[in-house]
């Protein structure tokens, strides 16, 4: 890959608090044009990245840029590229929401008023009421019509559907295609997995600091267990001589069980011996995937009552 097609780059990147390693070695490529997945549950190191990311962070150690620039030396000028979206919008509570929406777009250079106008009516939002006046989900808003009306490079977007409701994410989703058409570089930090599944081109999965797995969907897979449920007219016996097989549940003639995609076709071959008579598979959901990296690990409640510290 020509490196000026990568906007975001890190590598071996150490954040430490104290004693604790919030990033260990963290590693996370976004290529221009795409919308990468950023994933894992609180706690894991998202938001100690995303936040070194905008400069508000020194690194402990490695090499992070964005758009060639340093995010800790080059804060100022890199904003002017960079719109934002936390998870929680807490802002002047004395404004209303468009005064609000105009100034946070004044810091990086001005607003498309046209598509700000959109926006707001696209959002079922009402401008003129006073921030503090705002739920959880219009206070959402203000930060996301802010950003989503402005025309940078980078769109830096933290849990940013937190509070709305599934109609007004769906509009969210509309955008973010849009803003994807034009060329525009997004970092998504989602806990909304089917979002991350239907908008991302690659996905990057972190735990205990560290990038576990990164690459599309459809690397991704190949790399995690296909699900086999198949009628037979004879109970199945001795798949686990022809491959690593997990989950497995034999009821007389019903099997149903995970493989890897490796060992797929010696499986398929095996089952052919029972009479075969109904057969389904389906790879592992974005979902499945990911729970798969997070279930029964002893570490993350340490990591979670770390990040409240941070916090």
């Amino acid at each position: 890959m020509k490196k000026g097609n990568v906007v975001i780059s890190v590598k071996g990147l150490t954040k430490k608090f104290g004693n604790f390693a919030a990033l260990d070695e963290f590693n996370l490529e976004v290529k221009k044009g795409e919308v990468h997945g950023f994933l894992g549950p609180n706690g894991a190191g998202k938001s100690t990245t995303i936040r070194v990311l905008l400069g508000l962070l020194k690194k402990t150690s490695g090499d992070v840029t964005m758009l060639g620039k340093d995010p800790w030396a080059d804060a100022v000028e890199l904003h002017k590229s960079i719109a934002y979206v936390p998870g929680e919008v807490n802002l002047w509570p004395n404004l209303s929401g468009g005064e609000a929406i105009d100034l946070i777009a004044s810091l990086r250079g001005g607003i498309d008023r046209k598509r700000r106008d959109e926006l707001t009516e696209a959002f079922k939002f009402n401008p003129k009421k006073k921030f503090r006046a705002y739920s959880k989900g219009n206070r959402q808003k203000v930060a996301i019509i802010a950003a989503l009306a402005s025309d940078v490079d980078v769109y830096i977007l933290d849990e940013p559907t937190s509070g709305l409701d599934p109609l007004m994410e769906s509009v969210f989703q509309h955008y973010v295609d849009k803003l994807k058409k034009k060329g525009k570089t997004i970092l998504l930090s989602s806990h909304i997995l089917a979002e991350v599944e239907k908008l991302c081109d690659r996905i990057t999965i972190i735990r205990n600091g560290k990038t576990i797995q990164s690459g599309t969907l459809s690397e991704m897979r190949h790399l995690t267990n296909t699900t086999i449920t198949v009628d037979t007219k004879q109970p199945v016996v001795g798949l686990s001589k022809v491959a690593a097989i997990h989950n497995a549940n034999i009821e007389k003639n019903h099997t149903k069980f995970e493989v890897a995609g490796k060992d797929l076709d010696k499986v398929l071959k095996h089952l052919t011996k029972f009479g075969i008579q109904s057969i389904t598979s389906h790879p592992p959901t974005l979902e499945e995937m990911f729970m798969s990296h997070y279930n029964e690990d002893p570490n993350l409640e340490q990591e979670q009552e770390a990040n409240k510290k941070e916090s």
